[in-house]
């Protein structure tokens, strides 16, 4: 199925596909380009945001594990045919499985956040980084749900807007009055806190508390409609 879920409305399922250009055989493959286009979309988008947010000592790690944590329930809700019917959701065959593939990325998560956590002792890096946000992209698209991923992932979210902020608003006012002005002191977002003076350990728990309320708000959306 191209339908995808939107949160907090029962009913609101967007198909991406381009139904006038399904009738030919020569326009059929472009009746997916909406499709495919929004799949990259998330898929790229939500590995670039993790790997913006990795950059300080386990600042990324948590979130990651926090958002699996989130989509391992939601995989197996929609993978269960009664408890997708009551919730109201699609029901996708065989994405309880991807409560498995969930499940290990919270065991190797917790593993790594033991020598991750501050002061680090091994870093995660573009390979970890883009990895695990391709990952939750997957999933999130896999099971029909890419804009839950917007608020369980809302930690990534905004680190990457902050970065797309203060890149855009410095290239305008630099074009403007020939000298670029900030939003924030520095991005991504917390490389921001960190300027205002707050020591790193309390601005990663704080994102960690933060990840985990957005979390809460992502499972209570399968209620709240």
């Amino acid at each position: 199925s191209t339908e995808m879920n939107v949160p907090f409305f029962k009913n609101v399922r967007p198909d991406l596909l381009i139904d006038s250009l399904l009738g030919n055989p020569w326009t059929y493959p472009l009746g997916f380009i909406v499709f495919f286009a929004f799949l990259l979309l998330v898929i790229v988008g939500a590995s670039n945001a993790v790997n913006l947010t990795d950059g300080l000592d386990g600042l990324a790690t948590m979130p990651v594990i926090i958002a699996a944590g989130t989509f391992a329930i939601i995989a197996y809700l929609v993978g269960r045919a009664d408890f997708s019917a009551y919730l109201g959701i699609p029901h996708v065959p065989g994405a309880g499985e991807l409560t498995v593939f969930c499940a290990a990325m919270i065991g190797a998560g917790l593993g790594f956040l033991w020598y991750n956590c501050h002061p680090a002792q091994v870093f995660m890096g573009d390979t970890g980084s883009l990895a695990l946000g391709g990952g939750l992209g997957v999933v999130a698209v896999l099971i029909h749900q890419p804009f839950l991923l917007v608020i369980a992932g809302g930690v990534f979210v905004l680190e990457a807007l902050s970065v797309l902020i203060q890149r855009v608003y410095f290239r305008y006012t630099r074009l403007r009055t020939g000298t670029g002005r900030r939003v924030f002191f520095m991005a991504p977002l917390h490389h921001h806190f960190e300027k205002c003076g707050l020591h790193e350990s309390k601005i990663i728990v704080r994102f960690w508390i933060l990840s985990i309320l957005l979390a809460v708000l992502a499972l209570g959306t399968l209620k709240l409609r």
